[in-house]
């Protein structure tokens, strides 16, 4: 959804280094890359998420005049610059994994091949986009695993950081696998179904919960939840429950109940007991209450009888881990010749220096179709690294130490990095969010359990190929060797 974006979504000194490459000259092409140093939640996978919103906004990118006169005001900036600035528009290249895609650290899930200024400049839009619909999309998709592939609704409007934060939280989450949002406006944007049932004001606004029940209804025949713990869940609540649900019945409509406080293994027992004793076995159970992938394992562990999970907090913001760790990084240049130069960053931390060069990330499967290993290979358009079936090859560590594997292919590689946008122009349109959540399911099928555990997950292997290692040790090898 774009909100009257402007180019202006950058970091500030993303425009004062751009003001440097255009006064010096250095606006070649460059390539940098968009990847991740460590999974959220303590997990063994992210989902790739908010591919088709950075589309959007690299497509509507520019600077309008109000823009131009704010950078004018600061007194930074050479009217020739803010000229230049004013008729910018991207014009690159850009590559990505499939949104949907279960992805791993170190791999690069976005490549943009660009002039210097474009490509930097960007910089803050990608990673702001990306890193928060990734890390709500892996976080869905950790619930729907915990729920055992159940029901899911997005409730999480209240909680979300701001109005653009709540819908492309609603977004991420229905690709992470929530069957739907109680944000309208995001059911309106992205088609997504949109739900909800009733809150205790509402309960509370009427004399008595019969009357409050029997009034919703009256209203919703067809879609009637009863939110059965304003006053007295088992006392109360699910009595007036099964009163007005018999009328309901009586006329042919199924209905529902919901619990939003209490000991929700308890509380479902005795709620179902009471349904079915009554007739009502086809009655839905739904819990809510600041639920997390770690309370509904544990419930769903437990055999509770809920039918469906409302989800807010802790889905939408996070919960108890802020952001996803993405970053982005120049990886190759163009001197002005006419061809790529990798490039590296160095440093004391080996998870912080990076992999030289413009790569390509394949997914080696066994014979079932299990997914073993993500590999990085050097993408040079004169001669690439190609991982073919039946071949047998050693893989490196990416921090390029002395760890590695040796692998036979037996089922097949898959490149998984492909070209969305050429010159700027979207290349193929893109899929529907429907189609995206499916992905991200069938992705996850692919993959073994250990690595889709809560507690301390099996960590799956992303290595580098031998080529790419090599290239990596001879530049730090060149770097040191000149201090």
């Amino acid at each position: 959804m774009n909100t009257g974006f402007s180019a202006l979504f950058t970091d500030f000194y993303s425009l004062t280094m751009a003001q440097g490459y255009w006064k010096h000259h250095m606006n070649n092409r460059a390539v940098f890359e968009m990847f991740f140093r460590r999974h959220p939640f303590g997990g063994g996978f992210s989902v790739f998420a908010g591919l088709e919103t950075l589309i959007e906004c690299l497509n509507n990118f520019s600077f309008s005049r109000e823009d131009l006169a704010y950078l004018d005001s600061l007194h930074i900036f050479e009217d020739s610059f803010l000229d230049y600035l004013g008729a910018i528009r991207f014009s690159g290249a850009l590559w990505s994994v499939d949104e949907g895609t279960i992805v791993f650290p170190q791999e690069p899930l976005i490549r943009i091949e660009s002039n210097l200024i474009e490509a930097q400049i960007i910089e803050g839009l990608i990673l702001n986009i990306i890193n928060f619909q990734s890390l709500i999309a892996t976080k869905t998709a950790r619930v729907w695993l915990a729920s055992n592939k159940g029901a899911i609704m997005e409730f999480g409007l209240r909680r979300a950081q701001g109005i653009n934060g709540a819908i492309s939280a609603s977004r991420a989450a229905f690709i992470g696998g929530a069957a739907g949002t109680s944000n309208v406006l995001a059911g309106k944007t992205y088609g997504i179904p949109v739900m909800g049932t009733m809150a205790h004001a509402w309960v509370m606004s009427f004399p008595s919960e019969e009357e409050a029940f029997r009034a919703y209804a009256a209203l919703y025949p067809d879609k009637t939840v009863f939110l059965i713990d304003t006053y007295d869940t088992l006392k109360s609540g699910i009595q007036t429950a099964i009163k007005i649900g018999g009328e309901l019945a009586a006329k042919g409509k199924n209905f529902g109940v919901r619990l939003d406080s209490g000991d929700m293994h308890y509380l479902s027992v005795e709620v179902r007991k009471r349904l079915n004793a009554a007739g009502f076995s086809r009655a839905t159970i739904t819990a809510s209450n600041d639920l997390d992938e770690s309370i509904i394992e544990t419930l769903t562990r437990a055999e509770a009888p809920i039918n469906t999970w409302g989800v807010g907090t802790q889905m939408v913001t996070g919960g108890n881990d802020a952001a996803f760790t993405g970053v982005y990084k120049i990886s190759a240049k163009d001197e002005g010749k006419g061809v790529f130069i990798p490039t590296m960053k160095f440093s004391d931390n080996p998870e912080k220096t990076t992999n030289p060069g413009i790569k390509q990330i394949w997914r080696l499967k066994d014979k079932k179709g299990l997914a073993v290993a993500d590999v990085l290979s050097l993408e040079d358009p004169e001669d690439p690294d190609i991982l073919e079936v039946g071949g047998r090859y050693s893989f490196w560590h990416p921090q390029a130490d002395y760890r590695r594997f040796c692998h036979t292919i037996e089922g097949n590689a898959v490149p998984l990095l492909k070209k969305r946008l050429q010159g700027g122009v979207l290349l193929e349109d893109t899929p529907s969010l429907r189609s995206i959540q499916k992905l991200v399911q069938e992705g996850l099928e692919n993959f073994d359990q250990s690595y889709k555990r809560l507690l301390n997950p099996h960590i799956y292997k992303v290595s580098i190929t031998e080529r790419l290692r090599t290239l990596k040790l001879n530049l730090i090898k060149s770097y040191f060797g000149n201090l």
